[in-house]
């Protein structure tokens, strides 16, 4: 396709409107630099925070949980956010809590075997996170839970063993899989545990069921700078007209020098900028989607692939009927103790939270996310179904509606958030964050206490952003000094 005419150059280009790029183009913003062009790929901001509709009900596709509250350390942006300026409706999850394990072939393990796998399980992340604190070569998790498991001799350790029965792999299952989107075996002891946005920002969890959706937080944001107009056709609904963001721009090369960066879109267009700032996910940066030109050093590269990007899949099934329990302690999860650790392990309740809608979520992570990524829906309904047959009997019916992202297989996307892979050094992560010449890189990946969180993405998008103002700013006085001055031209 023939190049169209390239537009006039601006002082930072911004590539992605996600949670990240929207914060870094507020920061800029906010300090003064408006000469500014974001591109985004898709046809809506937020990124990876995507609200959809089964049923007639809002629910989250991507980012869901905000943590906040309880006296913590810190406070959460997003979390006041939603609590102080939008006064989202969310609801607290109690993670903490089981009184539903279903074991493979049917039936539910005793109230004690599961209070004494949940025991075991407390023990082993307790010990681990001491661990973390201490040791100096990076192992996995799951090593580390086998070091537990040989202290398990010590009295006060009698609990902290490695899970090994399809009950306590399910709870270890939804304690780390369920966290971190992989599996413990390949993810990080020392940058995974403690986990430092629980630490600062409290361990107090809430999910968004507000049907404004989680994406009234990015709107929120984005309202901050740039110029919109409401509509009411069906509901209340933004229009961002401001023209320093574009909708529907597909970034495929990015060519710089040392001063100078020019983007090109797969529509032809293109757009040039002093320095840029690149705030797409790192399955994204890992993909052959975007060409720089000249090639990333090497460094770099290693950075960028050395990093695990973690995969997430939420499938929703609204049925016409409830048959599943509801309202009582414990029942917001029910965990399904397959052999096969990852099978359809992890299902939400959202009785509680959108009474009347009928929705189940099951969420699978890791290798199961990339398997079911490739499935159609109709084979993956099936699969849920032979679940929950096993749980609650064959006389319950089929679900009238199926949702399922599939952020692996999207190419804007690729993958649900990151994972801090075992033996990837801090030094590594460094150079992930690093500037390669006047492109600079942001994204929840960047993050070193908040990586895989929206909260991560934020502070990310806010640091960078604080970076390319001290940068230009001090690129503008290094303009002004080499100026002659008006006494010199006027001789």
């Amino acid at each position: 396709m023939a190049s169209k005419a390239t537009s006039p150059a601006v002082e930072v280009i911004i590539v992605g409107a996600g949670l990240s790029g929207l914060a870094a183009g507020k920061t800029l913003h906010e300090a003064g630099i408006r000469d500014i062009l974001i591109l985004e790929a898709d046809s809506k901001i937020g990124g990876r925070i995507r609200t959809a509709e089964i049923g007639g009900y809002t629910v989250e596709m991507g980012a869901n949980w905000l943590t906040g509250g309880g006296g913590a350390p810190k406070s959460s942006h997003l979390f006041e956010i939603a609590n102080r300026h939008l006064n989202l409706k969310v609801h607290f999850s109690d993670f903490s809590s089981l009184s539903n394990v279903f074991k493979q072939d049917g039936g539910l393990y005793s109230k004690e075997e599961v209070e004494e796998a949940l025991a075991a399980a407390e023990a082993r992340d307790a010990l681990c996170t001491r661990l973390s604190t201490n040791i100096v070569s990076d192992i996995s998790i799951s090593k580390a839970q086998q070091i537990a498991d040989r202290s398990s001799e010590i009295p006060a350790l009698l609990f902290c063993r490695a899970p090994k029965t399809a009950l306590e792999m399910v709870i270890d299952y939804f304690q780390n899989d369920y966290e971190d989107a992989d599996s413990p075996s390949v993810t990080s002891l020392k940058h995974t545990l403690p986990r430092h946005e629980f630490l600062d920002f409290g361990g107090e969890t809430y999910f968004v069921a507000d049907p404004r959706g989680f994406h009234s937080i990015v709107h929120y944001i984005a309202k901050q700078f740039l110029s919109h107009s409401h509509h009411y056709d069906d509901g209340n609904h933004l229009t961002f007209d401001d023209p320093r963001i574009k909708l529907n721009q597909v970034v495929r090369e990015i060519n710089y020098c040392e001063n100078r960066v020019r983007v090109k879109t797969e529509d032809g267009c293109e757009y040039e900028a002093k320095c840029a700032i690149v705030s797409v996910s790192l399955g994204v940066l890992q993909s052959n989607l975007i060409n720089f030109i000249p090639n990333l050093p090497k460094w770099k590269r290693r950075a960028v692939n050395g990093f695990n990007m973690g995969n997430f899949t939420k499938i929703f099934l609204k049925f016409p009927t409830k048959f599943w329990p509801s309202n009582t302690a414990g029942s917001e999860f029910f965990l399904y103790a397959h052999e096969n650790r990852g099978y359809y392990p992890t299902w939400q309740n959202l009785e509680n939270v959108l009474p009347g809608s009928n929705i189940l979520l099951v969420t699978v992570t890791g290798d199961e996310s990339k398997r079911i990524d490739k499935l159609a829906d109709e084979t993956i309904r099936e699969e849920a179904m032979v679940a929950l047959r096993k749980m609650f009997g064959n006389g319950i019916p089929d679900p009238e509606q199926i949702l399922v992202p599939r952020w692996l297989s999207n190419r804007l996307f690729r993958g649900s958030y990151s994972n801090w892979p075992v033996g990837y050094k801090q030094s590594n992560h460094k150079q992930l964050k690093d500037p390669v010449g006047p492109i600079f890189f942001t994204g929840e990946h960047t993050s070193t206490k908040y990586l895989g969180f929206a909260d991560g993405a934020y502070c990310a998008g806010v640091d960078t952003g604080n970076e390319v103002a001290k940068c230009v700013r001090e690129h503008q006085t290094k303009e002004r000094k080499s100026e002659p001055s008006a006494l010199l031209t006027n001789k």
